[in-house]
């Protein structure tokens, strides 16, 4: 079930869950250079949380200050109804998986495993337990003598999550934890860190510049570039409904084409002309995800039945097959837009030059203003 996160004006959110983990202006800057701008967020107990965006955005600095790792410029860090801004690392309770797994090289994986609770001075007999335990939860019982360079890599990184989790932290962080894995180990390990993370509610914030990642495991996405919070929502919210033309073009494959509002529900872009949403007005730019774009036969009379239509003539310029999609590049009055279909076997429009039209629902279109 999706739960909306609110801004930080208040200790609960709108569905009564209590605001675990709490932003307030949190801002660090590096001499002139402002890494993360006055950030606001609030986190409900037992939510998975996406920091999303490019590299440099700040989403890793913002989940360091989180951890204790990096110190705040100004604003504060509140869990519960605890301010830990200047609290150091090891009395914040929390769980940090890394990029680079951060095992070490000499110790088994149960050792590994171990080391926080015997930092913590845990003793012998709840370590143990502990242990297997949370062993158990990553499925590497049987693996617990070896050392770490006798792991592959998603057993690593399981062995970074169990010992994350094994000090039962309040938080868990997650470091852009699965940019080291292959595309078949990254799917598996998201859907098992989603099972693990639901399975205790534990509270979770998770970097990550891959927007397959953060829609796919995430109750919500909060959306980053330069420093400053773009959109947060559900997965649905941002990938729909997008706040400016940054989220649109970085939460998932669109088309862009600026144009001219003429004020009646349409925006001319060069010669063309098409329909959009609404009675924008100024210079506009339209955006149109390429699956919901479909590619007829030019002089086909090929509609969507009930639906009011945009379709626009142009010449197929290239094919790219990518398995389970077939990509058409159309050149459409010398722009140039992309068509996803299904491959269906690799059958489909081939021979480049073919005169082709490209339709979608007017209703499929997203429309920001812009400046001259």
């Amino acid at each position: 079930m999706m739960h909306q996160t609110v801004l930080c004006g208040s200790a609960t959110v709108s569905d009564g869950r209590d605001v675990h983990l709490r932003l307030d202006g949190l801002t660090k800057r590096y001499g002139e250079s402002v890494a993360v701008a006055a950030l606001d967020l609030a986190v409900p107990k037992g939510e998975l949380v996406a920091l999303l965006g490019p590299s440099g955005c700040g989403k890793t600095t913002t989940l360091r200050m989180v951890a204790g790792l990096i110190k705040p410029t100004n604003g504060r860090i509140v869990v519960g109804s605890n301010d830990i801004t200047i609290m150091p690392t090891y009395r914040r309770d929390m769980g940090l998986v890394f990029q680079s797994y951060a095992l070490f090289p000499h110790m088994s994986v149960a050792k590994n495993v171990a080391f926080g609770l015997e930092m913590r001075s845990v003793p012998k007999p709840e370590i143990e337990r502990r242990v297997k335990e949370a062993l158990g939860m990553v499925r590497l019982e049987a693996l617990a003598e070896r050392k770490p360079r006798e792991l592959s890599g998603g057993q690593q990184q399981r062995v970074a999550l169990a010992r994350a989790l094994v000090i039962r932290p309040s938080i868990l962080l997650l470091d852009e934890p699965l940019s080291n894995l292959d595309a078949k180990l990254r799917d598996e390990m998201r859907n098992e860190i989603r099972d693990i993370q639901q399975s205790l509610g534990i509270t979770a914030v998770f970097v990550t510049h891959d927007q397959v990642e953060a829609l796919s495991m995430c109750d919500k996405v909060v959306v980053m570039q330069g420093g400053k919070l773009e959109q947060v929502g559900t997965p649905v919210d941002v990938y729909e409904h997008p706040a400016s033309p940054f989220v649109a073009s970085f939460v998932g494959r669109t088309n862009r084409l600026k144009g001219t509002a003429q004020g009646d529900g349409s925006v001319t872009i060069g010669a063309m002309k098409v329909l959009v949403p609404g009675r924008p007005g100024g210079k506009v730019e339209i955006m149109v995800r390429p699956h919901r774009m479909k590619l007829v036969e030019e002089g086909s009379v090929e509609d969507v039945a009930g639906q009011e239509v945009n379709r626009l003539a142009g010449h197929l310029k290239r094919v790219t097959f990518v398995g389970d999609l077939l990509q058409y590049s159309v050149d459409v009055g010398g722009a140039e837009i992309v068509v996803e279909a299904a491959s269906d076997h690799g059958r489909g429009f081939r021979i480049v030059g073919t005169p082709v039209a490209v339709l979608w629902r007017v209703e499929d279109t997203m429309v920001f203003g812009r400046g001259a």
